[in-house]
């Protein structure tokens, strides 16, 4: 199937365009590594949108944008922290819980009501959490206690967690602006839109991390190309099927990334956390199959 295929691809850009900002730019003021993260995907995004040309956009298209881009740009900036502050394997299966928020919003907000299938959906991210934990302790209760700790004591898990509850936010704010714009445009602009926010707001807040965008050129269009390359991928997909089936598979980039994290940067135990990033990744597929069959 080619929307499987292009969530793939999406899946592995991202994980791509994650290991090479571990690698190079770990030395990066967060303000820099958003910089990086944003703009650079923004500028290669650019011809994208001038070749479609911009149809007539509602007011309601630019006040979900306004309240959509402070949420994605501040995500941004936690989720590069987490990622150049710890272990790939350890903070990036945390996104997995997005869905699981997603749920539990519209659940206390909507009413909406969980079925058995989204219910082992979460119980399979919970237990996930749990074995990328199990060798912290010997006992039962240091395994029963792991996830507790790790959010104490690892900075990646608590700012990914807070990240995966603003993406359940604007998975949702995200979805209405898109009813406004062609979907095969709405990716590109997007993130064009957050690019020039992004430059707007650090403009304005720290003027001095502009220099970094003068600076290793090679490198940064190289992520950035990975980042733009992931935008694509997920908007062709998505608009062949269900948005909840093409969430739940392109967040295998989880995958992607333990596989990384155990090459690249020698990361501990990487066949305990492939397991629990696997079991996470098929409670997202048993929420993502829910809510698209709700």
């Amino acid at each position: 199937m080619e929307w499987v295929l292009l969530s793939l691809l999406s899946a592995f850009s991202l994980a791509t365009s994650d290991a090479l900002a571990k690698r190079y730019l770990s030395g990066y003021a967060t303000a820099e590594l958003v910089l990086v993260r944003l703009v650079y995907p923004a500028a290669l995004l650019l011809p994208v949108v001038a070749a479609q040309g911009l149809p007539e956009l509602p007011t309601a298209f630019w006040g979900w944008l306004a309240v959509s881009l402070p949420l994605e740009l501040l995500a941004m900036g936690l989720y590069v922290r987490a990622l150049r502050d710890s272990p790939m394997s350890l903070s990036l299966p945390y996104l997995a819980f997005t869905p699981v928020f997603t749920v539990i919003v519209a659940w206390l907000l909507l009413d909406e009501r969980v079925s058995s299938m989204g219910l082992a959906g979460i119980a399979l991210v919970v237990c996930g959490t749990f074995l990328l934990h199990a060798g912290s302790g010997n006992s039962s209760a240091a395994t029963l206690l792991g996830p507790l700790r790790a959010f104490r004591s690892e900075p990646g898990v608590r700012l990914m967690l807070g990240v995966a509850l603003i993406y359940s936010v604007t998975t949702v704010t995200g979805k209405a602006a898109m009813h406004d714009v062609p979907s095969e445009l709405f990716g590109a602009l997007y993130f064009v839109l957050l690019g020039a926010f992004t430059l707007i707001v650090v403009s304005a807040v720290r003027p001095v991390s502009l220099r970094v965008l003068s600076r290793r050129p090679g490198v940064h269009l190289l992520i950035g190309f990975w980042f733009a390359l992931m935008i694509v991928s997920h908007f062709l997909a998505i608009d062949l099927v269900q948005a909840a089936y093409m969430i739940a598979v392109k967040r295998s980039s989880i995958l992607f990334a333990v596989l990384y994290g155990a090459l690249l940067f020698g990361e501990r135990e990487p066949g305990r956390r492939l397991v629990s990033a696997a079991t996470m990744v098929v409670g997202m597929i048993l929420i993502g199959a829910d809510r698209a069959v709700a």
